[in-house]
């Protein structure tokens, strides 16, 4: 016969199991707060299911599902069509410098890496327990997310100075929120989200470890695709000037990961700087491919030796906030460009967009299994039959303003 305190202990395990799936569902989970940010409805018995059903997250999700339906017919969709016809073998890496949170066109041009690393000055930020705000607080959150994403949704970049001002706006601060709203939009579920500090000779600390003084943070994030596979997101907030890399683990820790593939978009020009010598040189150093707009490493600094380039689209030279900046070199290679049939970078118009594929070749040169036919190898396109008018182009972002 079973003693009382054994009946007491017995009773007690059995409150505890029963008590364990309340617990679960109280839970507010990374990937549900995602979903909940880009306006996407959270699992069934998540806590933020409720806040669902007001009249601001459904003017919300209303408002991503028209944006993002039309950033998927006008662009992402077919730069993913671009991708797969033009990249044989991409690398599991790819580096994003100079990114902000944009994990979007990361995962639309290298959807095949199982591991992303992006980096640029923007802090990594938090998101809290949204159940614990107030519905004039989660109103205000959404709008700041609204404002942040205004820019790359209508032009494929960040307005920087814009964005530094959303980004410290109210409860939700720095890149994480945005990552969140991407790879909720992008399909993905999240499964772990951890800080994340590298120390001067790129070893990694997670938790509470102590990376020491002057440590590079950021957030790694585990998510996983439509086919269950795990990958995972680093974003790191960090200088990427010389003197801000040259005392950081941040390129040490990207070179473990190295050689990869890399994407330069929308990046101020700052590789045309002799203060970025150091980024520029790891970015060549490390790359099987490189595809960028012309903000990015300019054609001189390639050595046509080592690399295969492949142009598309029309190259008009820099807009007017960056004077100085055209290549007559860039412009003579692009005389013998292929169309592209979507905008990118600061001339995100359709048909002003440029955009360069560069594949390294291997040491003996003699070509490369990740390089696609040259342009007189490729069948030449047929003519298009004659298309309904397009809609209006995005209005033009403001001017006077630093991009990305």
């Amino acid at each position: 016969m079973l003693q009382p305190v054994k009946i007491a202990a017995l009773a007690a395990v059995v409150l505890l199991a029963a008590a364990l799936p309340a617990r679960a569902a109280d839970t507010v989970t990374a990937n549900d707060t995602a979903r909940f940010l880009a306006g996407m409805a959270p699992s069934a018995d998540s806590p933020l299911t409720p806040l669902t059903g007001t009249p601001t997250w459904r003017r919300h999700a209303k408002f991503f599902d028209n944006a993002f339906a039309q950033l998927e017919q006008r662009q992402l969709s077919k730069i993913r069509n671009w991708t797969e016809t033009n990249l044989a073998a991409p690398r599991p890496t790819m580096f994003y410098m100079f990114s902000g949170p944009d994990f979007l066109y990361a995962d639309a041009f290298y959807s095949k890496a199982s591991t992303y690393v992006l980096s640029a000055l923007e802090p990594v930020g938090s998101v809290p327990d949204l159940t614990r705000l107030s519905s004039g607080g989660i109103g205000s959150a959404l709008y700041n997310i609204e404002r942040s994403l205004g820019s790359i949704l209508s032009f494929s970049f960040f307005i920087t100075k814009q964005m530094k001002t959303d980004l410290k706006a109210g409860q939700l601060s720095g890149t994480l929120p945005i990552l969140y709203v991407f790879l909720a939009r992008s399909g993905k579920t999240i499964r772990d989200v951890s800080p994340i500090a590298l120390d001067d000779k790129g070893a990694a600390y997670f938790a509470n470890e102590n990376p020491g003084p002057n440590a590079t943070r950021g957030v790694r994030i585990l998510f996983a695709g439509s086919d269950g596979a795990e990958k995972t997101l680093y974003y790191f907030s960090t200088d990427l000037s010389n003197s801000g890399v040259r005392v950081s683990g941040f390129l040490k820790f990207c070179a473990t990961l190295a050689p990869g593939n890399s994407l330069l978009k929308s990046a101020s020009y700052l590789l045309h700087s002799g203060n970025f010598t150091t980024v520029r040189d790891f970015i060549l150093a490390n790359s099987a491919t490189i595809i960028q707009d012309d903000s990015g490493v300019p054609l001189a600094h390639y050595d046509r030796k080592q690399w295969r380039f492949f142009p598309f689209g029309r190259y008009a030279g820099p807009i007017d906030e960056f004077p100085g900046r055209y290549q007559p070199a860039y412009a003579d290679l692009f005389r013998r460009s292929q169309p592209m049939d979507f905008g990118i970078g600061y001339r995100w118009r359709t048909h002003e967009s440029n955009l360069l594929l560069s594949v390294k070749l291997p040491p003996d040169g003699s070509g490369s299994a990740d390089a696609m036919p040259s342009a007189e190898e490729r069948p030449r396109p047929r003519p298009r039959a004659r298309r309904a008018p397009r809609p209006p182009e995005p209005i033009p972002p403001p001017r006077g303003l630093w991009f990305r």
